[in-house]
Formats: C-alpha cells, sequence, structure tokens
C-alpha cells in the first residue's frame, strides 16, 4: 500500500495537471496544439474574428462519445475555462470559443446515418447543414435544419433552430427523438421522452446540460425544392413595398411549405443599399400568386429555380461573411395589424435605418436587419411534436427580426456592442410601448436563441416556469456547475 502522503502528491498532481497535456498523454485522443495546422485550420472556422481571436491551450477532437465522457472527467479535475465548439456559427464570444483554456471541438463526430424504411437519422454535432443535406441527397429524405449551410449542427438544434420548414414541422428541436449526451461527471445517457424534464429542457436550453454527441432526428420526405434570392436597391418606395408584403405573406399565407426571409443590407463598401429576399418552397414549383407581392416589387436579381435542397444549402453561404467580427442579435415582435403595419414595421425599419447609420465609418461594416415570418402554424407544430422551452403558444402571428453588423476591427468590438444594444433595445421599447397603448396586441414574445446578442436575457425572455425547469434540471444533471461556471452561454 503506498503512503498516505504519496496518494495525496498524486491525487494533488491529477489536480493541477492541465487537461490538455493529461488528454495527451493517454495517447489515443486526437489533441492539437497551436503550431499544428489542424488547430489553425479550426481556429478559423468561427463565423466571428473576435471569437478566432480567443486562442485555446489546445483543440481535442474526440472521435466517440466515450472519449468525450474521459476529457470531461479530465476537465473536472482542474479549474480552466473551456468551451464546446459544433460549427462556430454564434458569434458571442466565449459561447463556443476559449482563451487559455481547452476547446473540445465536435468536428469529427460528424455520422449522418439514416434509417431509409423510417427516416430516422443519427446526426453529429459535427456536421454542418451542407453537409447533412448532402449527405441524405437522393435518398428522398430532408433534415429539418436552418437556411445558411454553414451552420453547424449542434448550436443550432439546441437552441431550437428556425428552418424553412418550420410551419410544416415545428422547430428542429422539434424533430429530436433521442439525445445521446455526455454529462458533467462523464455519464453517457440516452436521453429520451422517458425523462421528460430533461427532453424537454434540451430543446432550447443551450449547453447548460453536457455534449450532446448524437441527435436521433426524424427526417420527412422530400424530393425537389425551389428557392433562391430576389435583390432590390434599395428605395424609400420599395421599404414600403417589401415591408408591406412580409407582414401580409406572415398574416394571410396558408401553404406551410412556403417561406420568406426579408433582409435590408447595407455597407459603406460602394455605398450598396439594397434588399435581398430569400425564397423558398418545398416543392419544385410554388403555386401561381403566393410570392407575388415580393415579385411584383422588380427585383433587379432573380436567382429563383427548382433544385436540390443540397444544392440550395450549399449555394446559401455566401452569406457568411469571412475576415468580420459578427454581432447578432433579435427581437420578436407581434403582427400588426394591417391598420397598424405602416406604424410599426416602417418605425422599426426607420430606427434600424438611423441606429446604423452611426456605424457607416467602421471599416468594412456591413449593416443588416431580417425579417422572418413566426406564424401560428410553427407554434402549432412544435406542439405537436413534444414540449420545448421555446413554449410559443398560437394566439398571434409573430415576426422574428434578426440584427447584424459586421465589422473589420476587433478593437471595435465593445462600442459595436453599444451599438447593437442599442438597435434592439429600441425596437423591444417600441413594441412595449405599443402594447401599451393597445398598437400591438399582448404576447409572450421569447427571445431565439440562435440569434440572441450576449447582452440579452434569453432565459428571463422564457416563461418563468420554463426557466425554472432549466434551473432545476441543470443543477440536477451537472450539480457542481462545470457548464454554469466554467463555459460560456446563457444560464437560467
Amino acid at each position: 500500500m503506498l503512503p498516505l502522503l504519496l496518494l495525496y502528491l498524486l491525487a494533488a498532481k491529477v489536480a493541477w495537471a492541465d487537461t490538455c497535456s493529461s488528454v495527451e498523454a493517454l495517447g489515443y485522443i486526437n489533441v492539437k496544439r497551436s503550431l499544428d495546422r489542424a488547430y489553425f485550420e479550426e481556429q478559423t472556422q468561427y463565423w466571428s474574428t473576435s471569437c478566432s481571436a480567443l486562442l485555446p491551450s489546445c483543440i481535442i477532437f474526440p472521435n466517440s462519445a466515450n472519449e468525450v465522457s474521459t476529457v470531461l472527467k479530465i476537465l473536472a479535475n482542474t479549474t480552466e475555462r473551456f468551451a464546446v465548439k459544433s460549427g462556430g456559427h454564434n458569434p458571442n464570444n466565449y459561447f463556443s470559443s476559449v482563451d487559455g483554456g481547452p476547446l473540445i471541438a465536435t468536428e469529427h463526430l460528424d455520422q449522418a446515418s439514416l434509417n431509409q424504411a423510417t427516416g430516422v437519422v443519427d446526426v453529429g454535432p459535427g456536421n454542418r447543414l451542407d453537409g447533412i443535406a448532402a449527405k441524405l441527397q437522393g435518398s428522398g429524405w430532408t433534415f429539418v435544419g436552418g437556411r445558411i449551410g454553414n451552420t453547424g449542427v449542434g448550436g443550432l438544434v439546441l437552441g431550437g433552430g428556425l428552418s424553412y420548414m418550420s410551419a410544416q414541422y415545428g422547430w428542429a428541436a422539434s424533430q429530436v427523438l433521442e439525445y445521446e449526451i455526455v454529462f458533467a461527471n462523464g455519464t453517457i445517457g440516452h436521453i429520451t421522452k422517458d425523462y421528460p424534464d430533461l427532453f424537454k429542457a434540451l430543446k432550447g436550453g443551450g449547453n447548460n446540460f453536457g455534449i450532446v454527441t448524437n441527435y436521433k432526428l426524424q427526417a420527412h420526405p422530400q424530393a425537389n425544392i425551389w428557392g433562391g434570392n430576389l435583390v432590390y436597391l434599395r428605395t424609400p418606395k420599395q421599404d414600403k413595398k417589401l415591408l408591406k408584403a412580409v407582414r401580409d405573406f406572415t398574416e394571410y399565407n396558408t401553404d406551410p411549405k412556403a417561406a420568406v426571409i426579408v433582409t435590408a443590407e447595407k455597407t459603406n463598401v460602394n455605398i450598396v443599399d439594397s434588399w435581398i429576399i430569400f425564397l423558398f418552397y418545398d416543392g419544385p414549383k410554388p403555386p401561381i400568386g403566393i410570392f407575388a407581392n415580393f415579385t411584383a416589387a422588380n427585383p433587379l436579381l432573380d436567382t429563383t429555380r427548382e433544385q436540390t435542397y443540397a444544392d440550395l444549402m450549399a449555394g446559401s453561404n455566401w452569406v457568411v461573411l469571412k475576415g468580420e467580427v459578427i454581432d447578432i442579435a433579435t427581437e420578436t415582435i407581434p403582427l400588426p395589424s394591417a391598420k397598424n403595419e405602416e406604424k410599426v414595421m416602417e418605425s422599426i425599419h426607420a430606427h434600424w435605418r438611423n441606429i446604423s447609420d452611426t456605424a457607416m465609418l467602421e471599416a468594412g461594416i456591413v449593416a443588416s436587419i431580417a425579417w422572418q415570418p413566426f406564424p401560428k402554424a410553427i407554434a402549432r407544430e412544435a406542439r405537436k411534436r413534444g414540449p420545448d422551452l421555446i413554449d410559443v403558444d398560437e394566439s398571434v402571428d409573430r415576426i422574428i427580426i434578426e440584427m447584424n453588423y459586421a465589422f473589420t476591427a476587433l478593437p471595435s468590438y465593445e462600442k459595436m456592442a453599444d451599438t447593437m444594444e442599442a438597435t434592439y433595445s429600441g425596437v423591444r421599447n417600441r413594441v412595449v410601448g405599443w402594447q401599451k397603448d393597445g398598437t400591438l396586441p399582448k404576447a409572450y414574445l421569447p427571445v431565439f436563441m440562435n440569434y440572441g446578442f450576449y447582452r440579452q436575457d434569453y432565459f428571463g425572455r422564457l416563461r418563468p416556469q420554463s426557466r425554472a425547469l432549466a434551473k432545476s434540471v441543470s443543477e440536477a444533471v451537472d450539480p457542481d456547475g462545470l457548464f454554469r461556471t466554467r463555459t460560456g452561454g446563457w444560464r437560467p
């Protein structure tokens, strides 16, 4: 038997060891340091250069849930900060990035195994949406994912996941039948509806409960689709037409296969000021007139066509701006009545233009606002497929507004964060005021996690019972607070 002092020293050595060295010493888990090419390439995969500028002590590339378990057991015996990265599309610093601690990259957990008979597909968090679409191409099945191919699966599904197909099937998270998850103590769980609290908490609860290493998802039948972009030069007249068009589409469209995103974008490069509309129809050709209010606005460019879903995803990545710091924020608003459309929609849009004008001297600035219909059908389909933390009701139609700033200079990070806060808080304050005076209906208006800014109170905008559930589940599965205190993200 070893002397007690030696046992103590060995235990202390484990506690003091850093995760990177300890995992390297095992000899079978892939670990890369800063001079390795794989380290550099992984760091360039973030959407925001502010995240790429945070340098982890090493990057760990596990190949299985068992390897993730081993890493977490080692990590728990240190005091290091860490991060877990799927696609790196969340631009908030420290949410999937870390400075000076280990980064767990799920890139090698990229399984996409389809049961052709049932349409159930096992999907790893290391996949991106264009990759899954390519893997499923020709199978007759599709994954209900986001709208940009470069987006990683992990963050998308844990945040809810808004899809072109959400009016048919609900959130991306609504399709999950089972989560394979590694908890803070290294235990591997397979969570289904038989564990109702955790199953619900994982749908919109973010990274508070563990590391998900596999999503068992229900895919849906799909053949060729129709989609693409309409591009317009911005004029005040176009503003009116397109804002009215997206409001009317949200209320009056009854075809769940049709979807739009209406985006205004401006930059100081060549003084570009434009509208870019994303159109989608889950079929080879949309019914006549369904998008008439958009096509009648005389676009300068029309790229819409019949294509495969894989081609649509692959062709969407032009929106990812390389070499830029990215800020993204969001607000949810009740759909205004036709009577109040001009007062609400045009006022919010004018506010965005006014605030974004103040940033036009920033190097490389690109400012955008996206109006995304959130009709009652999405809430209905999500609820039909089981409870989630977002828990949106069918009382009103809504619009999710996404606000983006992209810029070049890292030193402008805090200044542009203030600009972003002024942008989304201005929207929120207007909506609250209009709800008080009756211009807009009172309604539950959660912040959509996938577009949330780090200063926004995601859990505070959920229903109180949803926040309480997330908190109690987090404390139950992670009693020592590994995920709550040592990595970034919103906390209940």
